[in-house]
């Protein structure tokens, strides 16, 4: 079992200490996946752009979880270790976006 923090950066002052978002207990070897949820925030394009940019999705596989997370209200986007999906899950964070790690 291993305890993991995802932390929220304040991009508007990033010398501030980052934000812990979610600390969570995980089985380390175990496979974890990425949730993205829907808001009513962010745009099809900032969505799609943060899939191709931080989970190497091509555009076609982004706008296909794009579309699924606006109409099904949620979406697996990368699945993989923990100490892999961690970093990627908390960029997404950075940039605005809904996601957990589960």
């Amino acid at each position: 079992m291993v305890r993991i923090k995802i932390c929220k950066i304040n991009s508007t002052n990033p010398s501030e200490k980052p934000e812990v978002f979610q600390e969570v207990d995980v089985l380390a070897d175990k496979e974890h996946e990425i949730i993205l949820y829907n808001d009513d925030v962010n745009t099809f394009d900032h969505v799609i752009a943060c899939l191709v940019k931080i989970c190497e999705h091509t555009i076609m596989q982004a706008e296909q979880c794009a579309y699924l997370v606006h109409f099904t209200g949620k979406c697996a986007v990368k699945t993989g270790s923990i100490e892999f999906l961690t970093p990627r899950c908390s960029a997404l964070l950075e940039e605005g976006l809904t996601a957990e790690i589960i």
